[in-house]
């Protein structure tokens, strides 16, 4: 479903964040949250880069700010892992003292939200400073509480600039949204010089509700024994000039932003503005693609595209309550990108064993 009414949006997620439950040393109810001067601990299952412990942000020294306006929000529901809202974002400025640019359009915000206000947070962002250096962003956050989002971003910057110091640093952001004037905010502090208090008084442990399988922060690498075997999608996906990296402590970063196309076969519908290909430039060269689809009914579904290039591994994230569920449940494999109008051409197929 795509939701289109903003107060609607407003509403579904504030109502995931009524009641706040914890567990560990510090516990909290409805209208009744202490962590905010704690250091908030992340669930196990959900990788925030500080699993020890995430310090109150405020505590560091500021860096800079976001504020980004959002260009669409969707509204997918429950899907496997909890209740999912996606955000594009559609630009942003940077302020900050060492740090001047914007956010580039078409960056992503991905929230699973639960019932006890619980939410997971993961930013795929692409910056562009006032000198024209590019940077990647990887930012995932948790919460207890939809009044104490912590992110804890890691950067890509070049090697070659005067940005090269963003690799090396230890950085905790505070990210707030307001639907009402579409904006969304991220504060990024310097925390390095911050002792992490992690005594029992001090801490919240944050924890979804049971039952919930986690969801996976890295994507799935195409077995020695797996071959293509029956199609089940054509796709063609167009894309935006290439927002080029350079050498970073990871290797060469190269992003093709995603601006939209179509897929037809078992299932049919449009590729949605939004995302990108975050290539890798190393050995091997490996994409990853992340991205929306709309049905030609209107279901929304997550798409992440990614492995060596001639060993790509689809997988998608549907609602449960979809037409489309089995997505969730199948294993699947991805030819090479090919020339498509505008962009690339994909196949995507069943995964079978090949016999030996």
């Amino acid at each position: 479903m795509v939701t289109r009414g903003w107060t609607l949006v407003a509403a579904v997620l504030a109502l995931a964040g009524t009641a706040p439950v914890y567990s560990g040393e510090a516990r909290a109810s409805a209208g009744n949250y202490d962590g905010a001067q704690k250091t908030l601990v992340p669930g196990k299952s959900w990788p925030c880069g500080m699993p020890d412990g995430i310090p109150v942000p405020e505590r560091g020294k500021l860096v800079f700010e976001a504020t980004m306006q959002l260009d669409q929000v969707y509204d997918l529901g429950e899907t496997l892992y909890g209740h999912r809202t996606v955000a594009v974002i559609g630009g942003g400025a940077i302020r900050g003292e060492k740090l001047h640019g914007t956010v580039m359009a078409g960056s992503l915000d991905f929230q699973l939200g639960f019932a006890n206000g619980v939410r997971e947070i993961e930013q795929v962002l692409v910056l562009k400073t006032d000198d024209g250096k590019y940077i990647y962003v990887r930012n995932p956050g948790t919460a207890g509480d939809e009044r104490d989002v912590r992110m804890v971003p890691d950067f890509e910057a070049p090697t070659a600039s005067d940005h090269a110091w963003l690799n090396t640093g230890k950085f905790v952001g505070r990210r707030t949204v307001d639907f009402a004037a579409k904006t969304m905010k991220l504060t990024v502090y310097d925390v390095s010089g911050i002792e992490i208090d992690s005594s029992a008084n001090a801490v919240v442990r944050v924890a979804k509700p049971a039952g919930h399988p986690d969801q996976p922060w890295d994507y799935r690498r195409m077995g020695a024994n797996e071959k293509r075997g029956e199609q089940l999608i054509v796709e063609n996906v167009t894309l935006s000039p290439s927002q080029s990296v350079g050498a970073t402590k990871n290797g060469g970063r190269n992003i093709i932003p995603i601006t939209g196309g179509k897929f037809t076969g078992k299932i049919s519908g449009k590729v949605l503005a939004g995302g990108a290909d975050y290539q890798k430039q190393a050995n091997p060269f490996t994409l990853d693609a992340r991205y929306l689809w709309q049905t030609d009914e209107g279901d929304m579904i997550i798409v992440r595209n990614a492995g060596p290039i001639a060993q790509l591994v689809p997988a998608f994230e549907v609602p449960v309550k979809s037409k489309y569920a089995w997505l969730n449940k199948g294993t699947y494999l991805s030819s090479p990108p090919g020339m498509g109008q505008g962009g690339v051409a994909l196949t995507f197929c069943e995964s079978v064993a090949e016999v030996r």
